[in-house]
């Protein structure tokens, strides 16, 4: 597992586990800012087939807010990005973890944001245990 992501393997149709990841997001007060489509932009700029495989940006707009508030560079690590990723019958499930993210920010924005990046981790991790189940 990648020392920046918290991931999840989750049996289901692509749309099927999206929609799930989708909602709990929703319970945890996230909402989707944009969608790539990385399988579809790869077919149609390279002519390269690859599994289905999607970027979501999320992002809870009380954290973005306030983390903006103390820096408006932050800008450039939102929204919290969510991958799914399409292999066979099962969907991975990735989500960048804030705190790994928050830790190239100045100690001085550091400080101020102090326990912003865990709240977002907390909340992310429990919209992931809600489409697990755990």
């Amino acid at each position: 597992m990648a020392i920046y992501a918290m991931k999840a393997t989750i049996s289901g149709s692509f749309e099927e586990v999206k929609g799930k990841v989708v909602e709990a997001l929703k319970m945890q007060g996230f909402g989707i800012l944009t969608e790539i489509d990385v399988q579809k932009a790869m077919k149609e700029k390279l002519n390269v087939d690859f599994e289905p495989y999607q970027i979501l940006g999320a992002c809870n707009p009380e954290l973005a807010h306030r983390a903006l508030e103390a820096d408006r560079s932050i800008g450039l690590l939102l929204p919290c990005n969510v991958v799914l990723r399409g292999l066979g019958e099962v969907v991975e499930v990735s989500i960048q973890d804030p705190e790994v993210m928050f830790g190239v920010v100045d100690s001085r924005v550091q400080a101020a944001l102090a326990g912003l990046p865990g709240e977002a981790k907390a909340r992310l991790q429990k919209a992931l245990e809600a489409v697990t189940g755990a």
